[in-house]
């Protein structure tokens, strides 16, 4: 399961509810290659597609493909404004190791894409 904060939760369902968005839509919680640890998320809104794993948390429907499901699993996403922006975060028990800027993670058993050891 992928959970919301109550932040991240509202945030998602104003940004729907601007899209006029269809019943079957909601954010989508996903990973791809990439980045120095060998990871980066991808979020977005869109619509269930066969094959996806959909959880409701908070009337908030999240959407995760079969491939990303086993690197987001048990994950919770929050949303952070801050002076320096604002944006969704990722907070993943999963998570072995992330580059320093924060952008890319690896996951146990995964080799790190750019030589780094942990």
């Amino acid at each position: 399961m992928v959970s919301l904060t109550e932040v991240a939760a509202r945030k998602v369902g104003e940004f729907l509810q601007s899209q006029s968005a269809g019943p079957t839509a909601g954010l989508r919680v996903g990973v791809r290659g990439g980045g120095c640890s060998g990871f980066q998320y991808a979020l977005a809104l869109d619509e269930e597609r066969e094959g996806d794993h959909v959880f409701e948390d908070r009337g908030i429907r999240v959407i995760v493909d079969d491939a990303s499901l086993r690197y987001v699993k048990g994950s919770t996403v929050d949303y952070k404004e801050s002076l320096m922006g604002a944006g969704f975060e990722v907070n993943n028990p999963n998570v072995v190791a992330a580059c320093g800027c924060g952008s890319s993670f690896r996951v146990a058993d995964e080799e790190p894409s750019c030589g780094v050891t942990v």
